[in-house]
């Protein structure tokens, strides 16, 4: 019998429901005031120059009239953000050039902080999830892998404050390490759909994906504050708890915080009850100071850790596979580390108007465990991939010429692995196995870029640039020769010359028409030419392919943005022509062993996304996604192409964000154009995934009199709909109420 707690949820909603729409505050009273950029009840203290951020906005003056002399826009610009009001995270934002998401020329979102708050998400799976033309794939609880225009794994780039997560151990196809983010960490996430691979190199072929962690403000000048969070579902009786502490003295700050995540085997929707094998436990911390040691210079230091323990990979039990033929998987540990320096200046003195230096580095340590009952096998893998990285980005004002930014960045992986087999009954030392990747694999990149963007006219604006991209690595892979394990060494290099181009015509003050074209560019990284990879669906393994040439791919899109008092709203119409895409080929012979080879696709889609805002706090707001994707040579789809799906909500927020409520559907097609490799996957029901709608609630309010607790409610799967997102291995969570409280100071 299914555990549903619909009397704790009862009494949290009620608990929820009472604050949220019985304590609203007159216009011009308490915390409601009149200036609407206030989001937050902070103490203040004394405000100095910030030459990073634009200065605040000051208070309204008292008056007895509610409102005076603002617009609608301007009295709504903190609870719906128009798309000027937006901004990236300038230099090490997503399109490495700042600005606003109405500005760029590009398909591109930001989730707020705001909306942070609102999602409540646990993981880096509920942060993204239902995310404009993005479908959020996991394999098991504690993996997410976004795919972004039809394609995921090493074909979508992240970055964590504009330093490369990606490595050269990425996989082609879903994989685990997005999830390796701590979602209470982040400030916003910063989203460009199609290549971005003249500012960011190999690997931004679908997309490129930044989060941007949080910092101490400077703006409430010398202060200390706290803040405590913990969410409970009943799903899953998931716990996530997080402690936060920051400050500003002087001309120094830091921020800190730790967390600690425990789920347990989820529930899902329908008759299915719950499912095994998904539940883990992890922990997280991280620390950014930052120093100012001149008025025009920021220094920051920043270190984070992220570790899972016990994750199951949840398609290799039941019920995707007979309990006769099982092969649980575990991976422990998932760990992520990441140390950065990184120094900014606005010199404003000879052909510099700003500069960014930044030195990384990062871990990957990756654990498995495979156990295979039937043949009395247990076999333990590690892989360890430490990458050092080197950015240096700047930009010169040319006045009527446009704005140049350009920059140089490297960056080199070290791998080491090993796997060790066993007797699974005695624990005995069998034989060494070969590794996931060579012990003595290394890659190398290194890539230069410069980037125009110049007002032609006062309607028409030009947006391009130009890269260069050199890869270098070396590996031994064990390849099977007449039936001989045998040692080869390779060592090939790939260049490529990537451009891209974009025009925005300013029909009015509020409506822009873009268009642009863009090149994408992505080397073979080691998963694709030397793995030799045992975690390939459910019984799989995907074997060392040497002879593979880089993907370029040219897309074409055009979109319409509006930007006006009550319409907030992007439309795309795109299509991507893959050269060379690098895609598994059939197996031979009754195995899954898969090689790769260069094969030409395309993908071609429709993304729209809007938002209309009434008054008195309402808005209807929603997205939809279609993406279509064929193998050109094959004739047949490509694999996994998400299915088309959008969201329609309402949604109601006070002026000063105190309070929320919101209602939506998720809605998802049938997925049943299917390749090969989808045929041969559990993960993926016979004829294809089926369809779903769900019906979702959210709400919270800030309470106390200094407004510092706040409290949430979320109630997901209202109707207990079964149903699985397309290609996870694990089924959707069904009716779940997520409570959360946090503390402010």
């Amino acid at each position: 019998m299914k555990r549903t707690s619909w009397g704790m949820t009862s009494l949290l909603f009620g608990c929820m429901v009472i604050p949220v729409f019985g304590q609203q505050t007159p216009p011009g009273q308490g915390d409601d005031t009149l200036d609407p950029t206030i989001v937050e009840g902070q103490p203040e203290g004394e405000v100095t120059e910030e030459p990073f951020l634009p200065p605040p906005t000051p208070p309204a003056p008292p008056s007895p009239i509610p409102y005076p002399n603002y617009s609608f826009s301007e009295l709504n610009a903190a609870r719906y953000p128009s798309l000027s009001d937006q901004m990236f995270d300038g230099l090490a934002g997503v399109t490495r050039q700042g600005g606003s998401v109405f500005d760029s020329p590009r398909s591109v979102s930001i989730i707020t902080q705001q909306e942070l708050i609102e999602r409540a998400p646990i993981d880096m799976y509920q942060a993204l999830e239902q995310e404009t033309g993005i479908l959020m794939q996991r394999t098991a609880r504690g993996q997410s892998s976004p795919f972004v225009r039809g394609v995921t794994g090493n074909q979508v780039l992240i970055l964590v404050d504009g330093i490369r997560m990606n490595n050269s151990t990425f996989r082609s196809g879903p994989n685990q390490y997005f999830n390796t983010i701590d979602p209470g960490q982040i400030e916003q996430i910063e989203i460009l759909r199609g290549p971005g691979s003249v500012a960011y190199g190999s690997d931004a072929i679908g997309g490129v994906i930044n989060i941007v962690t949080k910092s101490p403000s400077k703006f409430r000048g010398d202060y200390v504050g706290t803040s405590f969070r913990e969410t409970l579902s009943t799903a899953d009786w998931g716990s996530y708890s997080r402690l936060s502490v920051e400050g500003w003295v002087g001309s120094m700050g830091a921020y800190s915080g730790a967390s600690y995540l425990n789920i347990n085997d989820v529930d899902t929707g329908g008759i299915l009850g719950r499912q095994p094998a998904t539940n883990y436990d992890q922990h997280a911390a991280d620390l950014k100071l930052q120093f100012q040691p001149a008025c025009d210079q920021l220094l920051t230091v920043a270190f984070q850790h992220f570790v899972q323990e016990d994750v199951p990979r949840s398609d290799r039990f039941a019920p995707f596979i007979d309990p006769g033929s099982i092969r649980p998987t575990f991976f422990d540990p998932q760990q992520r580390d990441l140390a950065y320096l990184r120094w900014e200046a606005r010199p404003e003195v000879g052909l510099m108007d700003s500069l960014m230096f930044t030195a990384s580095y990062a871990r990957q340590k990756e654990g498995s465990i495979e156990i295979r009952p039937t043949n009395n096998r247990r076999t333990i893998g590690d892989l360890d991939v430490n990458t050092i990285g080197l950015n240096l980005v700047g930009t010169t004002d040319l006045e009527f010429a446009g704005i140049l930014s350009y920059g140089v960045d490297y960056y080199h992986d070290d791998v080491d692995a090993v796997r060790v087999r066993y007797r699974d009954d005695t624990g005995a030392f069998d034989r060494f196995d070969t590794p996931q990747f060579p012990d003595d694999a290394f890659y190398e990149r290194f890539g230069i870029f410069v980037n125009w963007n110049v007002d032609l006219t006062d309607r028409w604006r030009f947006d391009g640039g130009v890269r260069y991209e050199n890869i270098d690595l070396g590996a031994t892979p064990i390849l099977d020769i007449n039936g001989s394990p045998t040692p080869v060494s390779t060592d090939p290099a790939f260049q490529g010359w990537i451009g891209s181009g974009a025009l925005t015509y300013v029909m009015t003050d509020d409506l822009h028409l873009v268009g642009s074209v863009s090149e994408g560019f992505r080397a073979p990284n080691l998963d694709d030419l030397v793995a030799t990879n045992p975690f390939v669906q459910q019984a799989g393994t995907d074997t060392p392919s040497l002879n593979l040439v880089s993907e370029n791919s040219l897309t074409y899109e055009i979109g319409i943005k509006s930007n006006a008092d009550r319409l907030h709203s992007q439309f795309f119409v795109f299509w991507t022509d893959l050269d060379n895409n690098i895609l598994r080929n059939p197996p031979g012979g009754g195995n899954l062993l898969f090689s790769r080879s260069n094969r030409d696709s395309y993908i071609q889609g429709v993304e729209w996304s809007g938002e209309y805002v009434m008054d008195d706090g309402w808005s209807l707001y929603g997205n939809f996604a279609y993406i279509y994707g064929q193998d050109e040579v094959l004739d047949m789809p490509l694999s996994r192409i998400p299915p088309t799906q959008g969201i329609a909500g309402l949604r109601w927020r006070a002026r000063d964000l105190s309070k929320w409520f919101d209602v939506y559907t998720w809605m998802v097609r049938r997925q049943d154009r299917l390749n090969f490799q989808d045929l041969s996957d559990a993960r993926i029901p016979e004829g294809g995934t089926p369809g779903f709608a769900t019906l979702n609630m959210r709400m919270g309010t800030r309470l106390g009199r200094c407004n510092n607790h706040r409290i949430s409610l979320n109630l997901d799967n209202i109707t207990d709909k079964a149903y699985r997102v397309h290609g996870s291995g694990v089924d959707g969570v069904g009716f779940n109420a997520i409570a959360t409280y946090e503390w402010i100071r």
